[in-house]
């Protein structure tokens, strides 16, 4: 483990917690899913670390907080599903967050040289 390890997983994982808000309301911008289902299309983004643990509690806050909407649906597999899907405030919010970020990343990108098309 090299010495800045510690450094950059903490670092990361600060990363990890702004962005999972983002994939998940931008995931519902396009249709209704249950929460397994979110947490698969998550599960392949190299980086952003969600898991159960982390998923149900951040979809907890969302409806909470208005920016999605929840219902249950029976399963013909299995147990009933809980679907959720973005809320007007939802995509309000998303809408904003998308801006913010592009205006964010461009001016890291400047900063650290990533806007050079010799990258």
């Amino acid at each position: 483990m090299g010495e800045h390890d510690e450094l950059i997983a903490a670092w990361q994982a600060q990363l990890r917690k702004g962005a999972a808000e983002l994939a998940v309301l931008s995931l519902l911008q396009s249709r209704e899913m249950y929460g397994i289902e979110l947490l698969d299309a998550l599960s392949g983004v190299d980086g952003l670390g969600i898991s159960d643990g982390t998923i149900y509690p951040l979809l907890k806050r969302l409806e909470r907080d208005g920016r999605i909407d929840a219902r249950w649906q029976q399963s013909v597999t299995g147990p009933p599903r809980k679907y959720y899907k973005l809320s007007s405030d939802g995509a309000a919010v998303l809408a904003a967050m998308k801006t913010a970020w592009r205006e964010f990343r461009g001016q890291l990108d400047r900063i650290t040289g990533h806007d050079r098309q010799d990258d």
